[in-house]
């Protein structure tokens, strides 16, 4: 939404990824998961912005960070995308918390990219496989034919599909917030490409190392999640040796729109 800006730049390869800062103190670092952008943190940031300095961005080709064709915007790329970030920022070992696909990228960002984080908080992140819906699988098939459709056909297949995120009836101020970035022309299609590019050999890579992982992790889960179940959750918290679990009830995929104080608690709570 136009209210919700981005103020700063930063140049990866070429393609300009959008942040912001809030707030002072230790850092802490959001990254979010797709379909979404950092819109979704809204409700959050101005409540962690008075303990902590927190760092937020669009993934490259999400929200308002560049979307072109052709682009690399896979899990593949975003880690190197978080880790250029990082550097930029001058951060060595922040807090961090990454959602859905940002979970993912913190987890590929310590693991492949080897960056040390003081504590990490994952909030349903696809980590294990299998994953995937079967909308995902037929968009990879057939990318450029969905990259085609009238854009009436794309709002209603993108608000179907997002609508599912959340356990409560999703806001239309919400459901606005997520659609916005993908519905100009460049939207449609890097909406199409991102769901082309998932693959799971990204998280395939990952998954026998998470038993190494020594830093303090803790995984939160909605409990009615229909995307990616809780049981997979459970999974994720016994390969991690150590790690912390804990269910948030009443939430789907997006615990920050269903229960944005009870995720809050247990960020303020983990983190210290």
């Amino acid at each position: 939404m136009s209210e919700w800006t981005l103020a700063h730049a930063y140049e990866f390869q070429g393609q300009t990824v959008r942040y912001a800062i809030r707030g002072d103190g230790p850092p802490l670092v959001l990254v979010h998961g797709t379909p979404f952008s950092s819109f979704i943190w809204r409700h959050l940031i101005p409540r962690l912005a008075d303990k902590w300095r927190v760092y937020f961005y669009d993934l490259l080709g999400y929200g308002q960070s560049e979307m072109r064709d052709h682009q690399d915007v896979s899990l593949g790329v975003q880690n190197q995308v978080l880790a250029c970030l990082l550097d930029h920022w001058k951060l060595e070992a922040p807090r961090i918390v990454g959602h859905d696909f940002g979970g993912t990228t913190v987890l590929r960002t310590h693991i492949v990219g080897n960056r040390d984080f003081e504590k990490i908080i994952l909030i349903d992140p696809v980590a294990l496989s299998p994953w995937g819906s079967p909308f995902f699988a037929h968009v990879n098939k057939n990318e450029t034919a969905f990259q085609g459709m009238p854009g009436y056909i794309h709002e209603a297949i993108v608000t179907a599909y997002v609508r599912g995120a959340t356990y409560r009836t999703m806001s239309d101020e919400t459901l606005q917030g997520v659609l916005h970035p993908w519905l100009s022309e460049s939207g449609r299609n890097a909406f199409y490409r991102q769901i082309a590019q998932a693959d799971k050999r990204f998280t395939d890579e990952i998954e026998p190392k998470y038993g190494g992982i020594t830093r303090p992790v803790l995984i939160a889960w909605g409990e009615e999640d229909e995307w990616i179940p809780i049981e997979t959750g459970r999974r994720l918290h016994n390969a991690i040796s150590g790690s912390s679990f804990v269910p948030i009830p009443k939430a789907g995929h997006l615990v920050q729109e269903d229960e944005p104080d009870a995720l809050l608690e247990v960020i303020e709570e983990f983190f210290g």
